[in-house]
């Protein structure tokens, strides 16, 4: 017979089971965690705030080498955090002392260490040197190309003789005389004759990559200008004009530019007789594309080809190259006249 109530008891193979005794302090095991963990966390702080001072110095010591400074920057000792009990002190850097400019590359090194540094630049120099007259002896080629295709749509209209070719360091200089032609005294409106010269030119220059400058340039009479206040003007309006015939034939906007130099650049001495006629001219120049320090060495690139010269046409460079020759014709006649 069994009792009611909560106090009974049930009984399981003879043995009579006792309710689990209930642990109220089971909270004191996660304050302890709690607590255990925030020690931790301080002591990490405080390990993170305590700076070993000869390592320090010893780091600020390589640094101050290896950018160049003859002395440490920073002595004394050092705290990253206040309230550590510790003074920092930084000495400031001599003003006439510039870490970057590697002046003090090489002091402490031996004259041996000194001059296997010397002719490691000298190799490094020779090689960039060598890259850059490569690359400029393939841009000659290829300007030279661009003549021969200039040349030959020159030839067939008959008009070569009315162009002149030069390499520069600027890159492929086509020079159109503008005598009467091409401009009448005075004028910017192109004339039938210098049309026809843009027309061929024209073509050629479409295909290719390079921006187009052009540059007008007057003659070095002192006679007065009838339309325009100076050369100046003159000279630019022609560029100007030329600019917009090639745009509307074709060639991008954005690849073109005008330029005028009224007489400061003369083509050939003033003095010569010729020059009345020579240096009155509009040049057309294929930029090149290298570098600054690649196209300063294309005048020698090109040889011959930097002399003022008529064009070569394809058909003249192939029978030049079948009789073992490398001569192109140089002709620099043309009419004279005694306009601006």
């Amino acid at each position: 017979m069994s009792s009611g109530g909560g106090g009974a008891r049930k009984k399981k193979g003879g043995h009579e089971e006792h309710e689990e005794h209930v642990n109220h302090e089971r909270w004191l095991v996660s304050y302890a965690d709690m607590l255990t963990l925030l020690f931790v966390l301080f002591v990490v702080l405080f390990s993170m705030s305590s700076v070993d001072q000869k390592k320090f110095a010893e780091l600020a010591a390589g640094l101050s080498e290896g950018f160049g400074a003859s002395s440490v920057a920073m002595t004394g000792n050092v705290s990253n955090l206040e309230g550590a009990g510790q003074s920092t002190q930084v000495v400031p850097i001599d003003p006439g002392t510039n870490p970057g400019d590697g002046g003090t590359g090489t002091e402490g090194m031996t004259k041996e260490q000194k001059e296997a540094v010397d002719r490691a630049l000298r190799a490094a120099s020779r090689k960039e040197a060598s890259a850059n007259a490569q690359a400029a002896t393939k841009e000659a080629e290829n300007l030279k190309e661009v003549e021969k295709k200039i040349a030959d749509a020159l030839q067939a209209a008959k008009l070569l003789n009315q162009v002149k070719f030069t390499i520069d360091q600027r890159g492929l200089v086509v020079t159109v005389v503008t005598n009467e032609v091409v401009f009448a005294g005075n004028r910017a409106d192109l004339k039938p004759g210098g049309k026809k010269i843009l027309d061929a030119i024209a073509p050629a220059l479409k295909k290719l990559p390079n921006n187009i400058e052009v540059d007008g340039n007057t003659n070095q009479l002192k006679a007065t200008t009838s339309f325009y206040p100076s050369g100046w003007e003159l000279s630019a309006a022609r560029a100007s004009t030329t600019v917009r015939y090639l745009i509307d034939h074709g060639l991008a906007k954005g690849r073109m530019s005008a330029v005028g130099f009224s007489d400061t650049k003369p083509l050939i001495d003033p003095k010569d007789k010729r020059a009345v006629t020579m240096n009155r001219r509009v040049d057309v120049v294929v930029l090149t594309q290298l570098k600054a320090d690649e196209a300063a060495l294309l005048p020698a690139a090109a040889g011959d080809d930097a002399k003022l010269h008529t064009g070569t046409t394809t058909a003249q460079a192939e029978a030049e190259a079948k009789a073992g020759t490398g001569t192109t014709e140089s002709n620099t006649e043309s009419p004279t006249t005694t306009h601006d």
